[in-house]
């Protein structure tokens, strides 16, 4: 079943907020805030570190409350209601954790280009940070456990590092002496102590990072407050000892300022030679990728509630039935942090760059810290907001002093956006209109749990019984209930989910399905579903009755034919079937969904086949006998990811005494490619019962049919490489043996199977390679009919 597991403890929790916040702000802004304050920095950073606390103690209650990923987007979902601020918030935040991201990896790239790529190598700037802004979207799109064990390593190891140049300085110069430069070194502009903080707030931001992936964390009630509180305490430490350090380095004022972000490097090499600056220059690395990787943890979080949601396209919220990781929404997150690097360091640099547009890095820094800010504030406008409209609710964390806390958090929020580069401000709000624009002209989705309603729960019909087996309404079957009884997962059963639309039919679909069931494993279970459809604005109890009547037929129809499995029947009303289907698939963890070719309602096989998370067949033409009758098994051959799988399952039904008829076309008219046999031959097992036919036809799906009809049994196909059975592709192969198989009744099984990109991408290419071969082949017939002419 898959299924969105807790997997982080404490231990990554802390490393997750710690790795955040010890980044690009520690190992480049502490250089260029010295530069510009002396050790009022010290200041700077205090006020960041006060104002992002302030702000984590609304965090740390809502998430005492409310248990899942998504953080400050999660808090305002549950307090407020109206959908276009609830995007505003979501979009800014998703954008601000990308943005920051953005910043991190570029400033790594600067390291790598200042310390590391030896000079006149034509590397482009932005090069390296997208470089590894996909190596780790690649990581989080595998596993939130695998990407936590490696924060915790790598944020252990930039701490090791700070302490290490910490000692250095004071080492270098003694402790007395270190102090006392500190102490002369501070100066009074408040202008520049405010702007300094405005811009350090980035760093402190990692305690968001810890609530927005509250999801992933176990305990989270207890967890996240314990590890924001613990990672903003132990930051604001190494951040006095770190500035301590650079107002003591000997390296003059000005160079460290033109240095800017990579101004510690030098500093480092300085307290202690060549081996410390590698070492900070491999902390410096460490620290800004660990800090990538908890924010872009952070961001796919955000953007899958955001899809659940319907306020971001419904792929976002879907779970990888390998990995268990929101793929979609990972995906998207490395998109759009690769492309903040390439406009904002790559193509508009802050100096040179394509056009007038000069950005860089102290722009980017602005557009992160915006998207940050502005979403902050309104969260603890929410806290506010929550106490008032929900004075009953449990809060285990309670933020003292409220409302005039929370009002001096937005206070202090709203101050320091004022003093952000006016350049990033202006990106940024520029960035976030379109973004709207964009969310008000399409209009949003349902969101997900406002989709389905269970109108019947499952009844379950036990192996072996009809009529007066039937169970008691909810129930699961007896091995389930075993299991749930121990806390344990239910066994691991081959499910094959049946969605049913003409309930008449029920029976022939069901026994085909237990039919195919029992051949792939032992004890199978097969879930029967009916969807009552509900237009939008309609209320879901004008139709109850209807769906609580349907599924009654329903179960009544299966209970006068042996089933041969064990089944279960529900019945659910949705506003949209084919999403209902396939969620239904995934919550069950289905292994194989099978319904009837579409006749009417083309969309809903369409939603179905494109977006099922397991094997999808579309059955056609069976009946009673039928269903029962796959002692006879046809196939044509071909290729493609559909043609694979299909395979598999023949070659299973072969395994269990079917004959295995390969047919094989060539086509006389321009309806179809010719085929290798022996390819689909390969894929088969040796030691099945094979018969191979090979004969001509007008069309490939005139060969399969007519083959098939004096063959008896059902005929096997893999469905379109368009992925879509009727929408642009009327006469493909698929619907033509539909027609064809309707007129001399043979059934028809399609097979779809869920391809990934790559799948999609060979699928996409898979039509250009037939023509190819057709040109080829044609070019081949005509010169060996043209008589050669010899002189």
């Amino acid at each position: 079943m898959v299924e969105h597991t807790r997997t982080l403890g404490f231990k990554v929790a802390f490393a997750l907020g710690l790795g955040t916040m010890i980044a690009a702000g520690i190992f480049s802004l502490s250089g260029t805030a010295v530069a510009a304050v002396g050790s009022s920095a010290i200041i700077s950073f205090v006020i960041a570190a006060v104002i992002a606390s302030i702000t984590a103690y609304t965090y740390s209650e809502f998430a005492s409350i409310y248990s899942e990923n998504g953080g400050g987007y999660l808090f305002s979902s549950r307090t407020f209601e109206e959908d276009r601020l609830l995007f505003a918030i979501g979009s800014s935040l998703f954008l601000g954790y990308c943005a920051t991201t953005a910043f991190y990896l570029a400033t790594m790239g600067e390291w790598f280009h200042q310390f590391i790529i030896p000079h006149g190598i034509p590397i482009p700037h932005g090069g390296i940070a997208v470089l590894t802004a996909v190596l780790l979207g690649y990581l989080n799109s595998k596993g939130t456990e695998e990407s936590g064990t490696f924060q915790v390593l790598v944020t252990s190891a930039k701490v090791a590092v700070l302490v290490v140049f910490i000692a250095g300085a004071f080492g270098f110069a003694g402790p007395t002496q270190a102090v006392g430069e500190f102490a002369t070194g501070f100066q009074t502009d408040v202008g520049g102590i405010v702007s300094v903080a405005a811009v350090a707030f980035i760093t402190f931001f990692g305690f968001s990072a810890i609530a927005a992936s509250a999801g992933e964390i176990i305990e989270p009630r207890k967890t996240v407050p314990k590890a924001i509180v613990a990672s903003i305490l132990t930051v604001t430490v190494l951040y006095i000892f770190v500035i301590v350090a650079m107002v003591n380095s000997p390296i003059p004022a000005e160079v460290v300022a033109k240095q800017g972000e990579t101004a510690m490097g030098k500093v480092a090499a300085a307290f202690l030679g060549s081996f410390g600056k590698w070492l900070i220059v491999a902390g410096a690395i460490f620290s800004m990728v660990s800090a990538s990787n908890a924010s872009i943890l952070a961001a796919s979080g955000i953007g899958s509630l955001m899809g659940k949601q319907g306020q971001a396209p419904r792929r976002f919220n879907r779970i990888h039935p390998t990995y268990a990781t929101p793929f979609w929404s990972v995906i998207t997150t490395t998109g759009v942090i690769s492309t903040l690097i390439v406009g904002f360091i790559t193509l508009f640099p802050s100096e040179g760059g394509v056009g007038p547009l000069h950005l860089g890095l102290n722009a980017l820094t602005g557009f992160a810290n915006l998207n940050l800010l502005a979403p902050l504030a309104v969260v603890n406008v929410a806290l506010i907001a929550s106490r008032r409209r929900f004075p009953d609710l449990e809060r285990p964390i309670r933020v003292p002093f409220s409302p005039w806390l929370p009002v001096l958090g937005i206070v202090a929020n709203l101050a320091l956006i004022a003093k952000l580069p006016p350049t990033g401000i202006a990106v940024g709000v520029a960035v976030e209109l379109l973004f709207i624009a964009a969310y008000l002209v399409w209009g949003g989705a349902p969101n997900v749990d406002e989709l389905v309603r269970h109108a019947v729960e499952q009844q379950t019909q036990p192996l072996g019984t009809t009529g007066d087996g039937r169970a008691e309404e909810g129930t699961l079957s007896e091995l389930d209930t075993d299991a749930e009884a121990t806390g344990e997962e239910p066994e691991d059963r081959y499910r094959v989910l049946v969605p049913m639309a003409r309930i008449n039919r029920a029976p022939d679909y069901v026994r085909l399905a237990a039919k195919l069931a029992n051949a792939r494993a032992e004890n199978p279970i097969v879930h029967v579903l009916n969807v009552t459809h509900i237009p939008d604005q309609t209320p879901y109890e004008m139709v109850q009755e209807t769906a609580e009547k349907r599924a009654d037929r329903l179960m009544e129809r299966l209970e006068t034919v042996d089933v041969n499995a064990e089944y279960t029947v529900g019945g659910h009303i949705s506003r949209d079937v084919g999403f209902d289907i396939n969620e239904t698939a995934r919550s069950t963890g289905v292994d194989l969904i099978l319904m009837g070719y579409p006749e009417e309602h083309y969309e809903i096989a369409e939603s179905v086949e494109y977006n099922a998370p397991c094997d999808v067949l579309f059955a056609q033409n069976f009946d009673m006998e039928g269903s029962e009758d796959l002692d006879a098994i046809n196939v044509g051959v071909g290729g493609g990811p559909h043609h694979e799988s299909m395979l598999s399952l023949v070659g299973t039904l072969g395994k269990a005494g079917a004959t295995v008829h390969v047919i094989n076309v060539s086509p006389t008219g321009n309806n179809g490619t010719p085929e290798e046999m022996q390819e689909t031959l390969d894929e088969l097992p040796p030691d099945i019962a094979i018969e191979r036919h090979e004969v001509t036809a007008e069309s490939v799906a005139d060969g399969v049919v007519d083959v098939a009809a004096e063959n008896g049994g059902p005929l096997f196909i893999g469905a379109s490489r368009t992925r879509l059975l009727k929408r642009w592709v009327l006469g493909s192969t698929p619907d033509q043996v539909i027609q064809q198989a309707d007129a001399v009744g043979v059934p028809v099984i399609v097979y779809a199977t869920p391809t990934g990109i790559t799948g999609r991408l060979g699928e996409a290419l898979t039509p250009l390679g037939r023509l190819t071969r057709r040109v080829f082949r044609r070019d081949q017939e005509r010169d060996s009919a043209t008589p050669v002419r010899s002189d």
